[in-house]
């Protein structure tokens, strides 16, 4: 006999996640709150941190106000100061990175024989993850067939075709990701793009993302900046930039870029894959103690 499964919608599942597990009540509490309380566990003195957590889509940072007699309290909604953030992360680094060099080799920024930039639509559709499958359509790949007299070296046009009728958008985002991921972790790396090419590699270090991923840095770091400002503090009275969870915080530049925002500001990295867990933890004792 086949046992159906429960259809819990978004607005009923904690009640029946409550009802299934025994539970009277639930609590809730807010990620970035719950990794304060997981920088808070360490503190002798008040002060405040700003709390980031950078993952594939969003920038998210909230100002709060920690400290050991502030922890003996449950209720802390007055010690949240400000909250802020920026559809800039992740995804926006990895789009960069492959812009300026996967489809760097298929002719991203080839000027035609009139010194005009070639239509770049297709390569930011191709960096794009949920728009690549529109390159595929008969009538894009018909308009791209025509562009071939616009390469003045059709190398590049070759190429993109290659790309375009083995449908190799997706794979090409996730070795541009992959490229992000291996720098960021203080190695330098080639993109191996033998599925286009035979021996087509492309050399990739911190200096290239660096470079790729300026203007995404400096719009988190404005973020971060604004977040200070709506609290109505002075970037000096931050104590500290703790940096929760997400991608952004295995990106060495990112981080600098932020705690320099902030003069007399430490780094301090939670556990990327606990620290909200560990502040949800402290929150629970608080509650049943």
């Amino acid at each position: 006999m086949t046992i159906p499964r429960p259809i819990i919608s978004r607005r009923n599942s904690s009640k029946h996640a409550r009802t299934r597990s025994g539970c009277a009540r639930s609590y809730f509490q807010y990620e970035p709150i719950a990794a304060a309380f997981d920088y808070e566990k360490s503190l002798t003195e008040e002060g405040l941190v700003l709390i980031v957590d950078i993952d594939g889509g969003t920038s998210d940072f909230s100002l709060v106000r920690v400290g050991p007699e502030r922890a003996r309290h449950l209720e802390r909604k007055g010690d949240v100061l400000a909250h802020h953030g920026v559809h800039v992360a992740g995804t926006d680094f990895d789009r960069r990175v492959e812009l300026m060099t996967i489809l760097h080799e298929l002719g991203y920024q080839t000027l035609d024989p009139q010194g005009r930039e070639v239509p770049n639509r297709v390569y930011f559709d191709l960096a794009t993850w949920h728009l690549i499958n529109m390159v595929y359509t008969p009538k894009r790949v018909s308009e791209l067939q025509l562009m071939r007299h616009l390469y003045p070296d059709t190398h590049f046009h070759d190429r993109l075709m290659r790309v375009v009728d083995r449908r190799l958008g997706h794979a090409l985002t996730a070795h541009a990701e992959e490229a992000k991921i291996d720098v960021s972790a203080g190695d330098e790396t080639e993109i191996d793009m033998e599925e286009i090419e035979e021996a087509l590699r492309v050399h990739f270090d911190e200096d290239k993302l660096i470079d790729a991923g300026r203007d995404e840095t400096r719009r988190i770091v404005e973020s971060a900046k604004e977040t200070v400002k709506l609290a109505g503090v002075s970037e000096k009275d931050v104590g500290a930039v703790y940096f929760t969870g997400g991608t952004g915080a295995g990106h060495r530049f990112l981080s600098d870029a932020l705690s320099g925002a902030f003069p007399g500001a430490r780094a301090v990295f939670g556990d990327r894959l606990a620290s909200v867990a560990t502040g949800l933890g402290i929150y629970a004792q608080r509650v049943f103690a």
